[in-house]
């Protein structure tokens, strides 16, 4: 009983911060494009933070990497969930990239957009190509960039292969990919699925496990590999190990 109330208080504790940082960045929004920088990204974050604080999850961040993080990166993952577009940019300071009907909704996607997220529409190759010129574009800036290479929320599995996409535009920039593996505890909870928003985050908030861990390994360097298709085998093999070992 009093690990019950005491998790309603700490929900109608996030909640309120949501609510009351969503007062402060949405009009923000509006300020011009030159006008947001790097100030506007870091209230994203602590946003983000405060989103993961609202549906009560316990996000963990599991430190596998050896070696330090690079300075310039693109960062993949695993896509199971619809919380990863909280979770990642609430731990690393990124550009996601996201489904252009992200864009379209109510308060979430003109914030998203405000903070530098890059909108894809995925079954159209114009929209790909263009989406790729602009991760190039942010790499170049100086910018991070986080992408799923398994093209959508497929499943709560890994799916079979990844796009080519984030492998190619590495090789073509230089820039390592940094992996994080995404596990959690109470996996079909945390699947996004086919219900509408509000229910995912009502699949969330009332999970039988909260936890939800990210993995993050060591940077991989393009120069290792001639080619994007032996690239792209290679990190889905890794990937494949990570379920097998965290999952499986």
């Amino acid at each position: 009983m009093i690990r019950s109330i005491a998790r309603v208080l700490w929900l109608l504790l996030g909640w309120t911060e949501l609510v009351l940082f969503t007062l402060l960045m949405y009009p923000l929004s509006y300020l011009p494009e030159s006008w947001l920088g790097t100030w506007y990204r870091r209230l994203f974050q602590a946003w983000s933070r405060a989103w993961v604080h609202a549906l009560g999850v316990d996000l963990r961040l599991h430190h596998k990497n050896v070696h330090p993080l690079p300075e310039n990166f693109i960062l993949i993952a695993n896509h199971p969930s619809g919380f990863e577009d909280a979770g990642i940019p609430s731990l690393f300071d990124v550009d996601s990239l996201a489904k252009k009907g992200v864009r379209k909704w109510w308060l979430l996607g003109r914030i998203s957009a405000a903070a530098g997220t890059i909108f894809v529409e995925r079954e159209s190759s114009q929209s790909r190509r263009a989406a790729a010129r602009a991760i190039e574009e942010r790499l170049h800036s100086g910018r991070n960039v986080a992408l799923y290479p398994e093209g959508g929320i497929k499943g709560p599995r890994l799916q079979p292969s990844f796009r080519y996409g984030a492998f190619d535009i590495s090789l073509q920039t230089g820039i390592p990919i940094v992996p994080v593996y995404l596990h959690y505890e109470a996996l079909h909870d945390f699947h996004w699925g086919r219900h509408s928003l509000v229910g995912n985050m009502r699949n969330i908030m009332n999970s039988r496990n909260n936890r939800a861990n990210y993995y993050l390994f060591d940077a991989i360097d393009p120069k290792l590999f001639s080619d994007k298709i032996s690239y792209c085998e290679h990190v889905h093999g890794l990937y494949e190990q990570w379920q097998a070992r965290f999952l499986d």
